[in-house]
């Protein structure tokens, strides 16, 4: 028995747009990363790119459930000596709330090559506007 190997074709992805209004950050990652792996195609590889492109739409609105926004951190690294930052959730949404969202989906596919592939077929914007309209996008209603 030989295994079947589905040929990637690049003309069969498609475009989706999530409004991510009042969804929950957790629950928007996993639907998102599900949607840039294929995993609702039923040629899903795991080793292969036969993802989607996602196009997320009103990141700064994205909610987190309990007292996540005050009290948990994110931490970045400057690579120098006493170099860590620490920043909680409102402060990111402050600043650039599409990190939010990219952080979240970012620990949920692979940490190797294909993984940064995945990454760039992302696309987060703060506001309800967006350029991929010449791709015409389905638009998906967020998971809650």
């Amino acid at each position: 028995m030989k295994t079947f190997l589905p040929k990637v074709n690049l003309d069969q992805r498609k475009w989706h747009v999530i409004d991510a209004d009042g969804a929950v950050l957790g629950r928007l990652a996993v639907q998102v990363a599900d949607l840039l792996r294929g995993r609702h195609k039923p040629t899903y590889t795991p080793h292969l790119d036969a993802g989607d492109f996602v196009v997320v739409v009103n990141a700064e609105k994205v909610r987190v459930t309990g007292k996540k926004e005050t009290d948990k951190q994110y931490m970045t690294y400057s690579g120098w000596k006493g170099g860590e930052k620490y920043r909680s959730v409102a402060q990111i949404r402050a600043r650039q709330p599409e990190e939010l969202i990219h952080r979240a989906v970012r620990g949920m596919v692979p940490r190797n090559r294909l993984g940064r592939v995945l990454m760039t077929k992302l696309k987060v914007y703060r506001g309800a506007k967006h350029p991929h309209g010449a791709q015409q996008p389905d638009t998906l209603k967020a998971a809650n």
